[in-house]
């Protein structure tokens, strides 16, 4: 072969390789979404792989295969902070975050309003199995994760402290993303971890982790991820807020009909969307069935007024901000006539 045929023949493969690449891993979607009409526009919602954020990627899933097609384009992150600024910065025009955090940056100016919950339950404090902390009073001097000081987790440990008669200055807590919590407990570097599911699932499969105790025994109407959108959105185009909030609704009932669709989540959900096993999300949303909850999720004044008033009393709100000031319930409004999704797994299409 000749030097033009061996130059021809790199080329050529170099080309495949770059089409391949743009292939598997260019999100055209989203690429093709930003030359679209500012109005026709997909809008783009944010996530981070954790059950109580389950509803995002379901909807996406089996509204792909509904007549109407996809609703929004989801977007995976590993932590709140990078949130945070992807909605200061609008690069992404909703996204489901812990309750505190919105509560916090609406407080800052932030133009967003919570139009839904994304769960009930799912968090849990997690210990090393054979460590030394048998009860909540053994975490005096101890270290303990949290996913942000602006978290519904944080505000859990400070009622159970309450409880047990425990000062804040008595257990150290640290920040950490929750998909690094597992291996830090493992490898020592905490004593314990108090997240979302299916963390403390991890843990629990690993055979290195213990559920101290859920949520639910200290918070009983326990709600820790809920669903925020972009003021300026709700103002122009209050009919995809709608509709988005309409497919959270209808995924949080289809995954509240039993095991099997439980089951069918922990499946594509796993592979497609969080890079996790099937086999830890099964654990984590059946184990048992009501360890995570999608229903009902519409927002409560008492329950955030709640989280208002613990987040003063320990320090990460500095002013008395009401619930008509950073919820817009005419949406879940709208959607509670809503029903499940109908959808089983090997069916190519949804309704």
């Amino acid at each position: 072969m000749g030097l033009k045929g061996k130059v021809g023949l790199a080329l050529g493969w170099l080309a495949l390789i770059s089409g391949l690449h743009g292939y598997l891993n260019v999100n055209w979607a989203a690429v093709l979404n930003n030359y679209r009409p500012v109005e026709k526009r997909k809008i783009t919602v944010a996530y981070i792989p954790v059950t109580c954020q389950l509803t995002c990627p379901v909807t996406d899933y089996i509204s792909k295969l509904s007549q109407n097609g996809e609703i929004f384009l989801p977007r995976l992150f590993q932590g709140f902070p990078e949130i945070k600024e992807a909605l200061i910065s609008n690069k992404v025009q909703a996204a489901f975050i812990v309750a505190p955090l919105a509560l916090a940056l609406k407080a800052q100016g932030v133009g967003i309003k919570v139009v839904y919950l994304g769960h009930r339950y799912g968090s849990a404090v997690v210990v090393k199995k054979s460590g030394p902390i048998k009860t909540f009073a053994d975490m005096r001097g101890r270290k303990i994760a949290i996913p942000s000081r602006f978290s519904d987790e944080r505000l859990l440990l400070f009622r159970a402290m309450k409880i047990w008669g425990i000062k804040p200055s008595e257990i150290k807590m640290v920040e950490m993303a929750p998909p690094d919590v597992s291996g830090a407990l493992a490898a020592g570097a905490i004593d314990a971890f108090v997240m979302g599911e299916p963390f403390p699932s991890q843990a629990e499969i690993g055979g290195f982790g213990r559920v101290l105790f859920q949520a639910r025994e200290y918070w009983p109407d326990y709600m820790s991820c809920i669903l925020v959108v972009q003021q300026d959105l709700i103002d122009k185009r209050p009919d995809v807020v709608q509709e988005l909030v309409d497919g959270i609704a209808r995924s949080g009932l289809w995954l509240d009909k039993g095991k099997p669709h439980r089951e069918q989540a922990a499946d594509f959900v796993g592979r497609f969307y969080y890079n996790q096993k099937p086999a830890l999300l099964r654990w984590a949303l059946t184990k048992p069935l009501d360890r995570v909850m999608y229903t009902p999720l519409a927002p409560y004044k008492p329950d955030f007024d709640l989280v208002r008033d613990l987040m003063i009393e320990t320090g990460v709100l500095d002013k008395r901000i009401e619930f008509s000031e950073y919820a817009d319930t005419r949406f879940s409004d709208g959607a509670r006539s809503q029903t499940a999704w109908k959808y089983e797994a090997g069916i190519a299409t949804a309704q």
